[in-house]
């Protein structure tokens, strides 16, 4: 196939892409690519129509439940009635007999494991090689640097006092860890212990490994009885390296440096060259850890994260010239580059088990977990891959895939090695899918609905009954806080104690402090305990959380506003302009947490539910707009790269990318923010 032109089956690739599959991935592979590019446009051909008419059923499926709600505008809900409807519609299917999902070939980092997860944006190399090499973390470092032991550290050099008070925790930790360590110290033996080696002590508990670091002529070591001089802790086990929520790519451009990233990773040759006092620095891959005759992973289990089914990209046209299925393109590429590990010709190994992990978000229930699983086989067939080589992690963050987990489970269950709770989008989509019903409470009060509830506990009931345990994942949502790891560290225990034997973080440092409480808590024997309960009621998940006969003063109305606003401009005016797709925003109390566009869902959503029932004007969130605006401009004022907003609002792509946002937010599928990123974001990148 030309490079620059159509095929006979006339669908054409943007020369950028053609120019990287061809001359950067393939001769690599040693593939052919007009094989390559003959397979690749039979995939799009069959399945891009079967994905427009997945899309085409979500909106029949939407339009019913909006004329439901019309119908029955100011009445109350009768949940059987309601329960009874979408079952009548397809929105509920029937639950399969019990089953045990039958995936094989997966890392202990899946399977066996219970850590923390990061995700990182792929389009940033010196963050995905942060994450890459947070497998290991010095607790030191953590528990110094940031307010995890209640408050941060002085200004100036090396603080004596804090220095003392993290050996001090760090010694309570490894008493109620590795009780007995000081007698390995001493020449004695432990169950625990690993290894030996010059340089210190390796040990596990809980699977997870724990090295103290002896050296006597480092500054700490030498101050410390012991001669320790740090304790290592295994962090991130995995790593979602993230094409879809905390990017923008938006064209055969930005998906390309995505795609080469990806590359750098397989084939273990990522750098990132950056400048650090004053000095230029290298970043590359940790190799793997050596103890003797011990030999561990050096490096997290890369996973990546495709976009979902909704989202096309102009780096490739189907015949009729419209932009293809992004997600079609993703899984060809991402694991076209994969088959660099798979077939060892990288620096480092990463699946050391011969698989392919590709995280699948905003799936709609059992049928668009089937699409998947058909694309995945074409693309296993394509690349001449055994069945079930690419395994498939199911973001549960749809309603419809929340209400129907277990069939969805079922429609890829010899391939599926996570699902993962996604509280923000799975809002957003709550919202979206109830936007007739009435007014939502405000957006703090999501948290106390009986439905998340549900859907949070349901997640662990349905996994544990599907046989993950031992298997595969349980995952649950991010901390978005990264300088809140205090909080972090008294809330998040809560995710292993429910049973989820991974969860998300936003940082390295935040990796190896979540790890903590996989030693806190046994997750494989939580889970024990909680094979067999009840599962939670259908009717908890499918509770709407209106606010209806709720009367909210002037003030707290302009409060929601002002908060929801504030958000959203914060987040849109870096992705607009700058191309970043996620970053740390400043919140409307200054706090800066992690925002993808997740965030950005449930915030324009919201607003246009209050739009729409009367709770606020159109004039009181254009008010709310530009007097945020200038509050996001001073937030900003330090960046160089940054385009104010405030002083000429019409001007800016930014703030009319947010103002459609909210504007035009019962019109958007499913509440998705992607098709008015994508547009605005083209248009700054045309100036």
């Amino acid at each position: 196939m030309a490079s620059t032109t159509s095929t006979r089956l006339g669908i054409s690739v943007d020369p950028v892409l053609a120019r990287f599959v061809e001359e950067e991935v393939l001769p690599g592979l040693d593939l052919d690519p007009e094989a390559f590019w003959d397979g690749a446009e039979a995939i799009f051909r069959r399945f891009a129509p079967v994905n427009a008419a997945l899309l085409a059923r979500r909106d029949e499926i939407q339009a019913r439940i909006d004329d439901w709600h019309r119908q029955r505008r100011g009445a109350p809900i009768d949940p059987a009635a309601y329960e009874s409807f979408l079952r009548d519609i397809g929105y509920l299917v029937p639950e399969p007999a019990p089953f045990a999902i039958g995936t094989r070939d997966l890392d202990p980092e899946i399977a066996t494991l219970a850590g923390p997860q990061l995700v990182v944006p792929i389009l940033n190399a010196r963050f995905l090689l942060n994450a890459a090499n947070a497998r290991w973390g010095s607790l030191y470092d953590a528990l110094y640097g940031t307010d995890a032991l209640g408050s941060l550290p002085p200004g100036g050099g090396y603080d004596q006092a804090r220095g003392a008070e993290v050996v001090a925790f760090a010694r309570a930790f490894l008493d109620k860890a590795i009780p007995g360590w000081r007698v390995v110290l001493d020449g004695g033996d432990s169950p625990f212990l690993v290894a030996r080696s010059d340089r210190g002590y390796l040990f596990t508990h809980h699977g997870l490994h724990i090295e103290l670091v002896i050296d006597r002529a480092s500054p700490i070591g030498g101050d410390d009885p012991d001669g320790i001089a740090d304790v290592i802790l295994e962090s991130a086990l995995s790593t979602i390296c993230d094409l879809e929520d905390s990017v923008a790519a938006v064209d055969a451009e930005d998906k390309v440096a995505a795609y080469r990233n990806w590359l750098g990773l397989m084939r273990g040759d990522l750098e990132a060259r950056f400048d650090k006092g004053g000095q230029t620095l290298t970043r590359r891959m940790d190799p793997d850890r050596q103890w003797g005759t011990v030999t561990l992973p050096g490096r997290s289990l890369l996973l990546v994260r495709n976009v979902g089914h909704l989202m096309t990209n102009p780096a490739v046209r189907l015949a009729d010239g419209s932009e293809a299925p992004e997600g079609i393109l993703d899984a060809i590429l991402t694991s076209l580059i994969a088959l660099y590990d798979l077939r060892g010709l990288g620096a480092h190994r990463n699946s050391r088990a011969g698989s392919i992990y590709i995280v699948k978000p905003k799936m709609h229930g059992p049928e668009e977990a089937a699409f998947t699983n058909d694309l995945f086989i074409a693309v296993e067939d394509l690349l001449d891959l055994p069945r079930h080589t690419i395994k498939v992690g199911v973001m549960d963050e749809e309603r419809r895939t929340s209400a129907n987990l277990a069939a969805t489970i079922h429609a890829v269950r010899d391939r599926i090695f996570f699902i993962n709770t996604g509280f923000l989008d799975r809002t957003g989509d709550e919202i979206h899918t109830s936007m007739l019903a009435g007014p939502m409470v405000r957006k703090a009060g999501m948290k106390e609905s009986a439905w998340i509830k549900a859907y949070e506990a349901r997640n662990v009931a349905i996994g544990l009954a599907c046989g993950f345990s031992g298997k595969a994942q349980i995952g649950k949502g991010m901390w978005a806080a990264p300088d809140r790891m205090a909080d972090m560290m008294a809330q998040k225990v809560g995710h292993p104690e429910a049973g989820a034997n991974t969860a998300w973080v936003p940082s390295p440092t935040a990796a190896t402090l979540h790890a903590l409480h996989y030693h806190q808590v046994d997750v494989f024997a939580r889970q024990d305990d909680l094979a067999g309960r009840p599962l939670p009621p259908l009717g908890d998940l499918l509770a709407i959380p209106l606010a209806n006969g709720t009367n909210w003063s002037p003030q707290e109305i302009a409060e929601e506003l002002d908060n929801n606003c504030q958000g959203i401009l914060g987040y849109v005016v870096r992705w607009i302009d700058q191309g970043v797709g996620c970053s740390k925003v400043p919140d409307i109390h200054d706090i800066g947490l992690m925002e993808d566009r997740a965030t950005l869902r449930i915030s324009s959503q919201h607003l246009a539910n209050w739009l729409h029932h009367g709770v606020c004007t159109r004039d009181e969130v254009e008010h709310s707009l530009r007097r945020m605006a200038a509050k996001v401009d001073a937030q900003n004022e330090g960046d160089p790269l940054y385009r104010p907003m405030a002083r000429d609002p019409e001007a800016s792509l930014a703030f009319q990318a947010a103002r459609a946002l909210v504007f035009e937010g019962l019109e958007q599928p499913n509440g998705y923010t992607e098709p008015l990123l994508h547009r605005f974001r083209q248009q700054a990148k045309a100036r």
